[in-house]
């Protein structure tokens, strides 16, 4: 039995620098011809963004965004119509052939839909890569064995691709992407066509590679979700342009920009839920309430707001819905209340919640 794949071994040929940018984009543009007498198509617009050796960074965006070209710019699929795209310290947009196939070979990729070759097992798969570069049978003997360890299918590497589950045939792509030993992974919706039980065990594979091995990953996606379980830091992408770029506790608790905020419309802490938005009404009548949206995070987000808003306010506080949460490892909750009380009283208590760091809103009234 091959030996199992280890950070060391992978290291030997992936330094990880922390504190460079594995990748770079820098004031990056791509135009597409027109077809047909038709006008230009611009999917990327004066784009800089850095992605953190060694961290996952998820970018998001709605179709149309430039995602994908995004992703194919790093392993020179694509070439920028104008600004650098820099990889691992080398300008991709600059090369030619031969650089590239030098570059890609740093570079993995994993695909939504798996892109095995039907004819070839699970372990002739992952060698294949190796195969094409011309690396000696001892060599690709003694690195497919582990990487199918590492990636949970040591028992599987004689079975065809017909006769895995699609998490296991996402598993021989991942670990077909890591044969070369790259220094960045890229990811282009490699969970979209998976149920949410193997999205979930997919993501954690990606999690453990990550922290094992010191493995950039750029991972592209539409679902805030798997941003949310997986990625260190967040891009959202929309229109060609980076609108919105932080930490994930960050972007998700203090969303910006309204495509994040549309995109975060159905995670914890901010969607309501049916019965309250139906009676949330934007104008006060009488003996109707305050509605207003509380999010904790930060030093108070465990306070006792609710017990303090009645003790130094002498005020009932209704509590319309509310959830706590957990992301990045931070606490994060949001509360839901309503308020029987006037104007000016609304503004201090607005205030006072305000000078604990806890971000407070007025959303409307309800009956």
């Amino acid at each position: 039995m091959s030996k199992p794949y280890t950070a060391q071994q992978f290291s030997e040929a992936v330094p990880v620098q922390a504190s460079d940018a594995a990748i770079r984009f820098e004031a990056v543009s791509k135009t597409f011809p027109a077809r047909g007498g038709g006008a230009a198509v611009p999917a990327l617009a004066d784009l800089d963004l850095a992605v953190p050796a060694g961290s996952i960074l998820g970018v998001i965006g709605r179709s149309g965004a430039g995602k994908s070209t995004l992703i194919r710019l790093v392993n020179g699929l694509e070439k920028p119509t104008g600004g650098r795209v820099v990889v691992d310290g080398t300008e991709v947009s600059a090369l030619d052939e031969a650089g590239l196939r030098d570059v890609r070979r740093r570079v993995g990729m994993i695909f939504q839909h798996f892109n095995l070759l039907s004819s070839r097992t699970a372990y002739d798969n992952v060698a294949l890569p190796l195969e094409i570069g011309g690396v000696p049978q001892a060599t690709i003997q003694s690195r497919v064995g582990p990487l199918l360890e590492l990636v949970g299918l040591a028992d599987k590497r004689n079975r065809y691709p017909a006769e895995l589950s699609g998490g296991q045939k996402q598993r021989v792509g991942i670990a077909r992407a890591l044969a070369t030993q790259p220094k960045v992974l890229l990811s282009d919706e490699a969970t979209s066509a998976l149920d949410p039980e193997t999205t979930r065990s997919i993501l954690d594979l990606l999690s453990s590679i990550n922290k094992e091995l010191g493995l950039t990953i750029l991972l592209i996606t539409h679902e805030m979700s798997v941003i949310r379980a997986v990625a260190k830091e967040v891009a959202v992408l929309d229109g060609g342009r980076v609108v919105e770029h932080g930490e994930v506790f960050d972007v998700f608790t203090r969303p910006r920009h309204p495509t994040t905020r549309s995109f975060l419309s159905s995670e914890t802490g901010h969607a309501l839920p049916p019965f309250l938005r139906e009676r949330l009404r934007p104008d006060a009548s009488p003996g109707s309430e305050t509605a207003i949206r509380i999010l904790f995070r930060g030093r108070h987000a465990t306070d006792p707001v609710v017990s303090q808003l009645t003790r130094d306010f002498g005020l009932d506080v209704n509590i319309l819905s509310g959830s706590v949460d957990e992301i990045a490892g931070r606490p994060f909750g949001t509360l839901v209340v309503g308020l029987k009380a006037d104007a000016p009283t609304i503004e201090r208590v607005l205030s006072f919640l305000t000078s604990r760091d806890l971000d407070a809103e007025v959303i409307g009234h309800v009956s």
